[in-house]
């Protein structure tokens, strides 16, 4: 059974400087957030004074199923679970005692912080402080109070409607609630760059379309599937995901069999740009992101890149570019996508690879090499080859 006086209260970061545009953005986080509760049950969810309070309304609810979601919520800067109380310091400091008793029993410091939005409650923060603070050190002796580095961190925060008392609050995952930036479609393979480069573009706001090319007989279901799962990972944050996988294998081998070997990778990628903004603007998608680090490969030059971004036709998002492969695996084991991605399940992206590969291609030599094939009719067909799979979280009710 729940305490019906618990809640989440999540903290919002940057929507709060979106001034006369603050509430738009203060809306589409609540309605991310209720849609990322509702598998779970029902819950009262609004804003107030730059802080979500989500309410619970059943009896049987996991709280802490429904705090790992919250966390998960773009937007949302810092998240606690909270005991509601009523505005009265003797109770204040009763529930304090009661609702923290088993983190304060183990610890051996702490502090009190208050903050005080109703003015007209009668003590100010330092006295509901030092009021709270006093009573605690009583009740509990194996306390100390450390105002610099406290094991534990009592807060008080008395708000329009009640007094919310809760400990250390936790990290939430930042950003701004989708989607406020748009949409736009990630060239999505099953390595360990793409996903994460999906993660921080949903993380600005980004609603996301995904576009995965195979190429049977050279790769296999289990690749497209190893996609998928990682699709779903990027989809717990991101929400609802529309992926469209294009048929590539014709285009390859008119790569292969007439194009030199050693811009194979330099040509492929502008025949995927081709198709990925075709697919992107037939799905009002307004840019393109990949998950290119410069240097990583050879096909991640900037001299390639160049050539890459002739055939985009509109804005390409970078996100990785300047980060090492370091700093991109630890993004993806904090999203969880890491393991997925080094299942050993062969994209297009490792078909037909060049010995030698061309790290300083000229424009004009890729495009007299890839002359030697007519690609309309090609890009067209690939286009009209595409199948749509919509993904979701592993965890939510379709």
């Amino acid at each position: 059974m729940i305490n019906r006086n618990e809640i989440i209260l999540a903290k919002i970061g940057e929507v709060v400087l979106k001034g006369l545009n603050r509430k738009n953005f203060e809306d589409l986080l609540i309605k991310n957030i209720r849609r990322r509760l509702h598998p779970i049950g029902a819950f009262e969810v609004k804003a107030s004074q730059s802080t979500i309070r989500i309410t619970p309304l059943d009896d049987n609810i996991d709280m802490d199923e429904a705090c790992s979601r919250v966390s998960k919520v773009f937007g949302v800067v810092a998240y606690c679970r909270a005991r509601a109380v009523e505005k009265d310091i003797e109770k204040i400091k009763q529930a304090a005692a009661e609702y923290l008793e088993d983190e304060l029993l183990l610890a051996r410091s702490f502090k009190v912080e208050s903050k005080r939005s109703d003015k007209k409650f009668p003590y100010g923060s330092p006295e509901i402080s030092k009021e709270v603070g006093g009573f605690l050190a009583d009740t509990f002796p194996n306390l100390a109070v450390d105002v610099h580095s406290p094991e534990v961190t009592v807060t008080v925060e008395v708000r329009d409607m009640a007094a919310y008392v809760h400990s250390n609050a936790k990290e939430g995952a930042g950003g701004l609630p989708i989607p406020s930036g748009g949409r736009a479609a990630v060239l999505i393979s099953g390595g360990i760059d793409s996903p994460v480069a999906a993660y921080m573009m949903a993380k600005r706001g980004i609603e996301l379309t995904a576009i995965h090319f195979a190429s049977p007989p050279y790769t296999s279901e289990r690749a497209e599937d190893k996609v998928r799962r990682l699709l779903e990972l990027v989809s717990e944050y991101a929400g609802r995901i529309e992926m469209y996988t294009v048929p590539f294998t014709k285009i390859q081998e008119e790569i292969k069999n007439k194009c030199p070997e050693d811009l194979f990778t330099i040509i492929m990628r502008r025949m995927m740009m081709r198709v990925s903004q075709k697919i992107a603007m037939e799905h009002e998608c307004m840019a393109l992101i990949t998950g290119e680090s410069l240097g990583q490969v050879a096909s991640q030059t900037l001299g390639a890149i160049a050539c890459t971004d002739e055939m985009a036709g509109m804005p390409v998002f970078r996100p990785l570019i300047g980060m090492d492969k370091k700093e991109i695996i630890a993004v993806s084991e904090k999203i969880n996508t890491f393991e997925t991605s080094l299942l050993p399940y062969e994209d297009c992206c490792t078909v037909f690879t060049p010995r030698h590969p061309r790290t300083k291609p000229k424009l004009e030599m890729v495009r007299r090499a890839e002359a030697a094939v007519s690609w309309d009719e090609l890009i067209d067909e690939a286009v009209k080859g595409v199948k749509c799979t919509v993904i979701y979280p592993a965890d939510s009710v379709r």
